[in-house]
Order: structure tokens, then C-alpha cells, then sequence
């Protein structure tokens, strides 16, 4: 019997900045066919190697305030000084042909899109410590000190939010959290409320129904 058509999952990724997030994201990425990272739009300038229209769409404050004010985000805020948006297109598109996307966005972000999507799976990753955490930050050295020391206090309160999330990641160890999301990804797809119209099917082969 092949696999009935179905609508993606929508998977948010949220933690502090070097929590490793984006490990966890370009690992799952290989990991699994289908699925799709949502480029988020920035303000903020691209830092390293990013490219435009790769890690992010990079834009300025006007052009922003416009996508914002005609509706084509499906949540923004304005995050360390510099605002982020998700497109709501590029994700219903995704959804719509059957993959799943993941966002990377942080706690005030993730808490508007389970607002209107609450079917999304919501992923907390955490630092194993505040040590941990620090030394990430500048081994990256794509900050200098006081935006570390800006990025660690902020992390207090973002790390208070775990709660809200469907799951938890504490990333001790690498190869093991990549393992963990991989899992909740392939997890989510098994989800009642996404199998329903299979077992459905399947009852009215042994002629019954599923409620009876």
C-alpha cells in the first residue's frame, strides 16, 4: 500500500546563541530526505561566511517594515537590535508539497508560531552549562566580549522558556543531540493526529472503522 499524501511537520528549533543549533539543523538536513530549512530575513549584517539567500536573507530596516506591514511573515521581532522574520509562503509551500521545514528562531519567536501553528513540533536545545556555553562562544570568535557578555546574560532568560517546548536537547554531547533530533523529526511523522486518515483505510480493510 503506498503512503497516503500528507501535509509536512513544522519543526522549531530554539536555544541560545552556541547552544548548536545550527549543528543540529545542517545534521538533520543530511540526515533526512524532505526536509527544508526556512531562511529566516535579518536586519543584521552577515557575519563569517553567510551568504544571502543561503543562511539568511539579508535585508535593511525599510524593506523589512514593509514585508512586516503587508503580512508575509509568520512571526518577527526585533532580536539583539536587529530584526528577524519568518516567511509565511515559503513555508505553507513546503507544508503544502509534503516536507517539513525547520525553524530556527528564538523563545519570542517560537512562541508566536505555536500561537497559530500548534501542531508545530517546538525543540528546546540547551548548553550542558554556563561554562560550556561560554567557551563556545568564544571559540566561534565571531563576537568580540561585550557582545558575548550581552549574548550570555540574554541566555538566562531565553534558557528560562524550555518548558513552553514539546522537547529538550541537552547538548553534552554532540553526536548524541544530532541523534535526538533526527529521532523527534521521524517521531513527529507518526503523530495521531497525522494518521488518522490512514487508519481510517486500513479499518475499512478489516471492515470496521477506526472509532467502532
Amino acid at each position: 500500500m503506498s503512503e497516503e499524501k500528507r501535509d509536512g511537520s513544522l519543526v522549531i528549533l530554539s536555544g541560545p546563541s552556541g547552544a548548536g543549533k545550527s549543528a543540529l539543523t545542517e545534521y538533520a538536513l543530511r540526515s533526512l530526505p524532505g526536509l527544508k530549512f526556512s531562511i529566516s530575513y535579518t536586519t543584521r549584517a552577515p557575519r563569517g561566511g553567510e551568504r544571502d539567500g543561503v543562511e539568511y536573507f539579508f535585508t535593511d530596516r525599510a524593506k523589512f517594515e514593509s514585508l512586516a506591514a503587508a503580512g508575509e511573515f509568520l512571526e518577527w521581532a526585533e532580536v539583539h537590535g536587529n530584526y528577524y522574520g519568518t516567511s509565511r509562503s515559503f513555508i505553507d509551500g513546503v507544508l503544502r508539497q509534503g516536507d517539513d521545514a525547520i525553524l530556527d528562531i528564538d523563545v519570542q519567536g517560537a512562541r508566536a508560531v505555536k500561537a497559530s501553528r500548534p501542531d508545530a513540533v517546538a525543540v528546546f536545545v540547551m548548553p550542558p552549562s554556563f561554562e560550556a556555553l561560554r567557551e563556545r562562544l568564544l571559540r566561534r570568535s565571531l563576537d568580540d566580549e561585550s557582545v558575548i557578555a550581552r549574548r550570555l546574560k540574554i541566555a538566562l532568560n531565553e534558557i528560562r522558556s524550555y518548558e513552553n517546548y514539546d522537547y529538550l536537547i541537552i547538548n553534552d554531547d554532540l553526536k548524541n543531540a544530532e541523534r535526538e533530533f533526527v529521532a523527534i523529526i521521524i517521531a513527529a511523522h507518526c503523530r495521531m493526529n497525522l494518521r488518522r486518515n490512514a487508519v481510517v483505510s486500513i479499518m475499512e480493510h478489516f471492515g470496521g472503522t477506526a472509532d467502532g
